[in-house]
């Protein structure tokens, strides 16, 4: 599958959990069977609770310097193909969050109110809010003016019947279970999001979601929901999805795959993603996963025509597909630090993702410290890299490059339930 990137891929990976494996100290602790994505779980924090609601919440803030110098006439003074910590050469609010909640026992409900950079780029990749509003958007990105924004992350109603050996059903608006990393920096082992996160997968889902034990190690779940991004939708069409997590003491492994049709104003045509992780938890000072996403997109009917070098005749459809692989290590530093490496390969055969036909690949390399119970720091570098030039360098008019260095400084502060 990884031609040209097949012998560059083993060597980062092998760096990465070398250097992940020589590192001595305490992990952080690997992520509860029930846990929809393999994130390790944040440490402890200050605790609120109001009667039988739990709160919690978090501010994420950062600096970043992108070498490239892009300047807002020439991309918005971003980085490319970065998410929520896309804004570069200037401090940032990447997100703040608060958080209500009770546990099903057996009736629950869960509400994420948001605001930031995450709120942007998450609200404007919404079908219902990309036709409202002035942002560049491609199916999971979006830059540009904060318009029609929507302040709440999550809100949905939970059942669980004493009776019904561990069956869970969840109504309302939620995040997806694709993917290795999630939206909240704090439970990610990297600060910023993986190209697969920010390209392969959807941020959330509007509809019913059920889960249930089949068995000591794992749960199965079905998912029926308006599609990827959406509320609602324009032509309506309902995308179905199966999600298992097996959980051992050395390892988890997660699959999920969705399907549905997803093209605007029209049901024909179905997009299909299978996103699956293998998180490794040889022992408390070490971590690290692989996740791997395949998607493919056929689109409606369209005109004829040449696409991509290939003629098309009216009443043809045009199959656009995506795939992608993830290695990361996380190993602890003394006491209150770890350090993460992560490497990405990711296709986009189509351009249909990021808007080019490229071949993208990033490392990523991030030391955390936890000052106080209750905030943490990062540091990180990352390179990017493409067989095309796609990287915004220097001011308007200024040739594009196929490469991009950062360095972001982040910061985040944090409180979770006292139950």
């Amino acid at each position: 599958m990884f031609t040209k990137s097949h012998q560059l891929l083993q060597f980062l990976a092998g760096a990465t959990l070398t250097v992940a494996v020589s590192v001595v100290a305490q992990t952080q602790s690997a992520p509860a069977p029930a846990a929809p994505t393999p994130a390790p779980a944040t440490p402890a924090a200050p605790t609120w609770s109001v009667g039988p609601m739990d709160v919690s919440g978090y501010i994420d803030g950062y600096f970043s310097v992108n070498f490239n110098n892009p300047s807002s006439g020439n991309n918005g003074q971003v980085n490319d193909y970065y998410n929520f910590n896309d804004k570069t050469n200037q401090f940032n609010l990447s997100a703040a969050k608060l958080t209500i909640n009770h546990d099903p026992d057996p009736v629950g409900a869960h509400i994420d109110f948001f605001y930031g950079r995450t709120n942007t780029i998450i609200t404007s990749a919404s079908t219902y809010a990309v036709s409202d509003t002035t942002e560049s958007c491609n199916n999971n990105y979006c830059s540009g003016a904060d318009n029609q924004l929507n302040y709440i992350e999550q809100a949905y109603l939970s059942v669980k019947p004493p009776k019904a050996k561990g069956f869970e059903l969840d109504f309302g608006k939620f995040v997806t279970s694709a993917g290795a990393e999630v939206i909240e920096s704090k439970d990610n082992w990297a600060y910023s999001r993986s190209l697969l996160f920010s390209y392969a997968i959807p941020y959330y889902h509007f509809g019913v979601r059920t889960s249930l034990p089949v068995s000591k190690t794992e749960t199965i779940g079905v998912q029926l929901v308006n599609g990827w991004n959406n509320v609602t939708k324009d032509k309506g069409g309902v995308t179905a999805g199966l999600t298992s997590a097996l959980v051992k003491p050395k390892y988890t492994w997660n699959v999920n795959y969705y399907v549905g049709p997803e093209n605007s104003n029209t049901t024909a045509g179905l997009r299909n993603l299978i996103d699956t992780t293998l998180l490794l938890t040889p022992g408390p000072r070490f971590s690290a996963y692989i996740n791997y996403d395949y998607g493919q997109n056929r689109d409606g009917l369209i005109a004829q025509g040449v696409v991509s070098g290939k003629t098309y005749y009216t009443g043809d459809t045009l199959l656009n597909h995506w795939q992608g692989i993830a290695f990361a290590g996380h190993g602890a530093v003394g006491k209150s630090g770890s350090l993460t490496g992560r490497y990405e390969y990711f296709r986009d055969n189509n351009g249909f993702e990021t808007g080019t036909k490229q071949t993208l690949q990033e490392f990523t390399a991030t030391y955390e410290y936890k000052m106080l119970e209750g905030f943490l720091t990062r540091v990180e570098y990352r390179y990017d890299w493409s067989d095309q030039s796609t990287f915004h360098k220097g001011i308007a008019g200024t040739a594009n490059v196929d490469n991009q260095s950062t360095l972001t400084v982040g910061f985040v502060a944090f409180f979770g339930p006292k139950r």
